[in-house]
């Protein structure tokens, strides 16, 4: 999983009076907060600075001689109709499974939404290695599509089906009460309601594409990301892969602008807690068994496939691929940078969520930004922007864990960051006010009362982290320590040399500590649509 946006589908709780968020304050934001903050976005500005030095320090003529050439319009054709053809896919599966899911008389309603978001507990790299058990021809821009569609359409299903499910039904009552069918009701009323989902959904699939190294690799189409990849393999730091890395970063900052707009300046909040009756489900009739049918189709090929060749690999490989040493370490490496990673993330984004919800502006905004738009860049540029520093500027500390933690932090901020804006917004700054009053000093008062009340949102936030460290493949096998394994480095070692026998069980284990992740997501997605 990977790089997570904010959704404001709520007001900003400073201007909303009542427990949830107070009535603003208007006194200025501690020092210390805000020089943590700052500290913490310089750090954040680290990998977007290495491309526009890279970039400007390379010259036009160099610049010209290796962007402008056939292997660069390869890639970026190759990129364009991935992205032009696969978001679309994954907006329509995920906003129909929601629908379906949400909205129609289906059958067994309860346990597709959880199907329909399980796949995305299933590395796109997994996946990949699944597929190409299944098929070894597959190669190209379809193999690609179906993959990432197969792999991504629950970041469009997520969100969509979180807002459906608390949309007040009101609003489609109302387009009914007027003459409209069902299907206009959907395409009038309820479709535009969904606008930030599905924009927000569609970012986070488009930049997983920019970013994804293993799942093509494995079938050998070329990507921005692969190709620096190679680069980066046969000439260190060489001048083509950060030029591949400025024409990526370039089309990341591309999509989040196109992002921002469609978002819009609309208002999707309502205004008191609106009807209380669940929304009336649409019979599907003679279309209720072709539905079941897709949606059982959708999750054999999402869900079905990846688990039936890991677990063929699996009965192949026997007893004897469980007990390797090399596992046991995989997995406690993973486990350990894991929770070193999620911990340390989800304390710093504390100051940056707390700046955000208690002392709202242009600077805690503008500093919140910083941390999207560096989050949003592929691992592959990051870990060449930490190798490159750390290679010219601190060499003390090249290659060792302090620094891939550092990457890890950069990559995962947001899915810390926008839990814990959630949860300080629900926590009433009353009660802190109060605490002080009765002689508390400011941070006893945090530490005690609004602390206390965020911890559920920042448990979320660390749990969200730790499945992206989890799965993450192309910073770690960048920036890992000598005699570093973790399960996903591992598993790509393996199964790069067609060791799929002996890269199964560590597909398995990563699926096994993403599933609970997953649910999480899908559960905490349902709760914050209704704040």
């Amino acid at each position: 999983m990977e790089k997570t946006t904010a959704a404001p589908l709520t007001a900003d709780p400073a201007k909303v009076p009542g427990p949830a968020g107070g009535r603003g304050n208007s006194s200025s934001p501690p020092p210390a907060v805000v020089l943590i903050c700052v500290l913490i976005a310089a750090f954040a500005l680290l990998p977007l600075g290495y491309v526009v030095d890279m970039t400007i320090g390379a010259g036009w003529d160099t610049i010209s001689t290796l962007v402008f050439r056939p292997r660069v319009a390869a890639l970026l054709m190759n990129t364009i109709a991935l992205v032009v053809i696969t978001v679309p896919l994954c907006v329509v599966l995920g906003v129909g499974g929601a629908w379906l899911v949400e909205r129609t008389s289906l059958r067994g309603h309860k346990a597709w939404s959880l199907l329909l978001a399980a796949p995305l507990a299933i590395p796109a790299f997994v996946n990949s290695y699944a597929w190409v058990s299944a098929v070894p021809s597959l190669s190209g821009i379809f193999g690609g599509v179906l993959i990432s569609t197969l792999s991504y359409f629950p970041l469009v299903y997520i969100p969509v089906a979180a807002t459906l499910s608390r949309m007040d039904p009101a609003l489609e009552q109302s387009g009914a009460s007027l003459g409209l069918g069902s299907w206009r009701v959907f395409a009038r009323v309820v479709l535009p309601q969904l606008r930030l989902a599905v924009a927000g959904g569609a970012l986070l699939v488009a930049l997983h594409l920019l970013a994804e190294y293993g799942a093509f690799a494995m079938i050998r189409f070329d990507t921005f990301t692969t190709a620096i990849y190679e680069q980066y393999q046969s000439t260190f730091n060489g001048a083509a892969a950060n030029m591949l890395a400025s024409v990526l970063v370039f089309f990341c900052l591309l999509l989040l602008l196109a992002e921002s707009r469609t978002r819009g300046n609309a208002r999707y909040a309502r205004i008191g807690s609106g009807a209380q009756a669940a929304p009336t489900r649409l019979e599907l009739g003679r279309y209720r068994f072709p539905a079941q049918l897709g949606l059982l189709g959708l999750t054999a090929l999402a869900l079905g496939v990846p688990l039936f060749h890991v677990g063929r690999w699996l009965i192949a490989g026997g007893a004897g691929i469980w007990v390797r040493p090399e596992l046991l370490t995989s997995l406690l490496q993973t486990l350990g940078y894991g929770v070193a990673g999620a911990l340390l993330t989800t304390v710093l984004a504390f100051p940056l969520a707390y700046l955000a919800v208690r002392h709202p502006g242009w600077l805690s905004k503008t500093l919140e930004a910083v941390n999207y738009i560096s989050s949003s860049m592929p691992g592959i540029v990051v870990a060449l922007a930490f190798v490159t520093i750390t290679v010219h500027g601190l060499p003390v500390i090249y290659q060792t864990s302090a620094v891939l933690v550092g990457a890890y932090v950069l990559l995962f901020m947001p899915r810390a960051l926008v839990n814990l804006r959630a949860g300080l917004a629900q926590a009433p700054r009353e009660l802190d006010e109060a605490a002080r009053a009765l002689g508390k000093t400011p941070l006893t008062a945090f530490l005690k009362v609004t602390l206390r009340l965020s911890a559920p949102a920042a448990a979320g936030g660390a749990a969200l982290v730790f499945l992206g460290i989890v799965n993450e493949l192309t910073a770690t096998l960048l920036l890992a320590p000598n005699g570093t394994t973790t399960l996903a480095t591992e598993f790509w070692t393996l199964s790069s040399e067609i060791d799929y026998t002996g890269a199964a069980p560590y597909a398995m284990l990563m699926i096994l500590l993403s599933a609970p992740m997953t649910y999480l997501l899908f559960s905490q997605s349902k709760k914050a649509a209704g704040q």
